[in-house]
């Protein structure tokens, strides 16, 4: 299975690894969302403006979240994440996913280990490649 990303150039003229995918909502409709690729993420999060879109029955958490921008309040929703994968073919992660409130806490939902720890992960800037590799692909580093 290849689930393939690309880098997005985006307002802040940053060029960032994503991949784009759909969040199910809670009237069971598919929602266009981008995810940025962070190998460093434990766990992966919504946006404020897209758990607002969501419109999922949201449950407080009393941990926040944490990273370079600092603490932001959380929730979690139980929701399914479908990515598009080589061919036709999508696949489907359902799960408790957090959330941030505070609008300015996160630009772009973020795609984290929980889901990222099932592939072999590539982030390559100089190729222009962003893959999320499992069954019946592999990958080879070599010298040239």
């Amino acid at each position: 299975m290849r689930i393939s990303g690309e880098w997005h150039l985006y307002d802040d003229g940053v060029v960032r690894p994503i991949v784009r995918g759909e969040i199910l909502t809670g009237a069971g409709l598919w929602q266009a969302a981008e995810f940025l690729v962070d190998t460093g993420a434990d766990r992966t999060v919504f946006s404020a403006p897209v758990l607002r879109v969501l419109g999922l029955q949201a449950v407080a958490s009393p941990h926040h979240l944490s990273g370079v921008g600092g603490m932001a309040d959380a929730v979690f929703v139980e929701t399914r994440i479908r990515l598009s994968r080589e061919g036709d073919g999508k696949v489907t992660f359902r799960g408790r996913y957090a959330a941030v409130t505070e609008f300015e806490a996160l630009d772009i939902c973020v795609l984290g280990r929980d889901i990222t720890r099932l592939f072999a992960v590539i982030v390559d800037r100089p190729s222009e490649m962003i893959c999320l590799l499992r069954e019946g692909h592999q990958y080879t580093i070599s010298q040239r």
